[in-house]
Parts: C-alpha cells; structure tokens; sequence
C-alpha cells in the first residue's frame, strides 16, 4: 500500500448517491475529482464556510452536490457548456432535491460573464474546466470574488506531466505546458498569494493580498 492508498483508506464511505454519480462518470469517462481531492476541497469548504460559490465546470454535478454536502448553506452558480453533461448535472441535482440550492447555466464560461456577474460577488471561484483557458478563467471571474474570498484551481498537476511530461502524448503535454505556464503566472501574481497542494491531481489555492 503506497501513501496514495493509504490515504483513500481512511476517507468516509459516500452514500449511495454519490457512489452512483461516481459510477456514472466512470462509465462516461466524464473526468471528476480524485477521491482525496474532493476530500480535501470538501473540508477547506467546511473552514471558510462560504455562502456563494462559483464553480467553472459542471461536468455531471459532482463537485457542486459534494461542496454542497460540504457546506449546506451555501448557493451555488454553476457553468457547464457540454449540452449532454448539462442535462445530467440538472437531472443528478434533481435526484439530491437540491434545486434550490444549485443553478446551472448551460453556456460557455467565456461568454456567460455578463450573466454570472448579476450573482455575485462570491465567497469562493472553483475552477474547474477546460485546462488551457484556466488564465482567462481567472482574468475573467476573479473580479467578481469578494476581498476575502478564495479561489481555488484543480488538476494544477495535471497527471504528473506539469512536473514531467516526458512519457505524455504530444496532446497531453501540450495541455500540460499550458497548465505550467498557469501555475508559474499565479504563484507570481503581485495581487494573490497562492499555495499549490500536491492532492488528488493538484489544487491550487488563491487568495488576495490585503491592499
């Protein structure tokens, strides 16, 4: 047993919902968080308890019911534009009655700002969508995260190519320079201080300079 598995070993069993969703994606192939990174992200929610979350990637809702388990106060705005993964985020949303909570907008993130903005400011920015535009992500929605806010940045390592793409496909580590140049661009910002946790495939969590 390495350190990886010692680690999934002790984490809770989830419920049968989330087994299934998990199951769902599986078979999909539609890329989640790794076990040991929702966990983490799941307790840095239960920390800062925010009240309004933006989360850049819905995927099949995954993320959004887990923050949501996480922190049952919160209201949360999620962007998906995969018409597909939409109707199963809205359908797996519905399944869990949390309609009210979770709102899903079917859009590219890039060209949904304007609608977005009228929700916030947000407690707390979840990137978690296509790798090579994380930057313009950023640009684009870290304005609309309060003074004390948090953003947080997944798959920052990428399978382990960002440090070493040596043995990935010319697809691969092409993604994974972008995610390089990303990762090097944070951590350098003047206005941010930004920690990068080597958990599940990476998380970086950004905060802003006090002024």
């Amino acid at each position: 047993m390495n350190q990886e598995e010692y680690l999934q070993s002790l984490l809770s069993k989830p419920s049968t919902a989330v087994k299934k969703m998990e199951s769902e994606a599986e078979e999909q192939r539609v890329p989640i968080m790794e076990p040991l990174g929702i966990d983490f992200l799941m307790q840095l929610l239960r920390i800062q308890q925010p009240k309004r979350i933006l989360e850049i990637g819905t995927a099949i809702g995954y993320s959004a019911l887990r923050m949501l388990e996480a922190c049952p106060g919160s209201q949360i705005i999620t962007v998906e534009r995969d018409e597909q993964r939409y109707k199963d985020a809205l359908k797996n949303i519905k399944d869990m009655n949390a309609e009210e909570q979770i709102h899903v907008i079917h859009g590219d993130a890039l060209e949904v700002a304007s609608t977005i903005e009228k929700e916030g400011p947000f407690d707390l920015l979840f990137i978690d969508a296509a790798k090579g535009k994380y930057e313009e992500f950023f640009h684009m929605y870290s304005p609309m995260v309060s003074d004390t806010g948090v953003i947080i940045s997944d798959n920052v390592l990428f399978k382990g190519f960002v440090a070493d793409d040596s043995e990935a496909s010319p697809r691969m580590a092409k993604i994974a320079d972008k995610i390089r140049s990303f990762n090097e661009w944070l951590v350098q910002h003047p206005d941010y201080y930004t920690t990068i946790v080597p958990i599940g495939d990476g998380v970086a969590i950004t905060k802003k300079k006090e002024t």
